[in-house]
């Protein structure tokens, strides 16, 4: 995930002067949004994921597999009543002013997405990658310190797993279809600085429709990280098969929807009814911006 429009903000501060929004950076650190910098912006990253998950644990244990799942016998409600309490503790995370000082990707594949259409430097993916997975490790691990050792099969610590009748080519394309959705609301919103400030709220959203639409098909991760941590601690080989589709699907679906961002970004600037000056704002023959907002 990522908070509100922090696109401009990371290409000022990819230089050790920092800049931008955030003001300078420490003197021989990068600084990144808010003016945090670029180690503080990871542990950032690690916290808030591991926070996530350990609320997504938590959800799934006492929704799903505690005696309070009696009240809500039937698996969509079940799901929708874990979809709620994920997007609510997602859209904390990317409001809150943790979320603000990394940009709230919480995510590998929303990672990969802003470094592909050049909203975020290549030099920080990995770390940010690294501290998204650790931070799933340790909020899962978290959890299981919390709750104690699953407590009936349907558990397994969160990790999710294909329906039985779902082929491996079916379940990378549904998981890849979903990322690319979810990242294409983040960068529509991300593309209007007017839109930037629904965020939080839309990409939530985003999220807990994909768990209820897709929880019974393949789990609705969506997120490499979200699949990582459970996985490992859940030492069940049938989450270890298809741990590889739940990693690479989402990166690829994220890679499609930030070049499809780009080409349509590319077409915008090389239009020949739009010049590049009316990029800025100025009105064409038509009355409309190049992007097609009213001038």
């Amino acid at each position: 995930m990522l908070t509100s429009a922090r696109v401009s903000a990371w290409r000022a501060t990819g230089t050790t002067s920092g800049g931008g929004t955030g003001g300078a950076g420490t003197a021989g650190k990068p600084a990144a949004p808010g003016g945090t910098t670029a180690r503080a912006a990871v542990a950032v990253e690690f916290a808030l994921t591991g926070g996530v998950l350990f609320v997504l644990v938590t959800a799934v244990r006492w929704v799903m597999v505690s005696p309070l799942s009696r009240a809500l016998p039937e698996p969509h409600l079940q799901l929708a009543a874990v979809a709620v309490i994920v997007g609510v503790a997602l859209a904390w995370a990317l409001s809150s002013s943790w979320g603000r000082q990394s940009g709230g990707h919480l995510n590998p594949a929303v990672t990969l997405a802003l470094w592909v259409t050049g909203a975020f430097p290549g030099r920080r993916v990995l770390p940010y990658v690294a501290a998204q997975l650790a931070g799933s490790v340790a909020g899962t691990g978290l959890a299981r310190l919390v709750w104690g050792p699953v407590v009936g099969a349907r558990m397994d610590y969160a990790a999710v797993r294909p329906a039985p009748a779902l082929s491996a080519a079916a379940l990378f394309t549904a998981e890849a279809a979903a990322t690319a959705a979810i990242l294409a609301v983040a960068l529509l919103l991300m593309s209007r600085p007017a839109w930037a400030c629904w965020i939080p709220l839309a990409l939530p959203a985003a999220t807990a429709v994909v768990i209820v639409t897709l929880g019974t098909l393949t789990g609705g991760s969506a997120n490499p990280a979200r699949q990582f941590g459970p996985a490992l601690w859940a030492h069940q080989s049938v989450h270890w098969s298809h741990l590889w589709v739940y990693l690479v699907a989402p990166l690829a679906g994220a890679a499609l929807s930030a070049l499809v961002t780009r080409y349509r970004t590319y077409r915008l600037r090389h239009s020949p009814r739009s010049g590049p000056a009316r990029l800025h704002g100025r009105r064409s023959e038509t009355g409309r911006c190049a992007d097609g907002s009213i001038c």
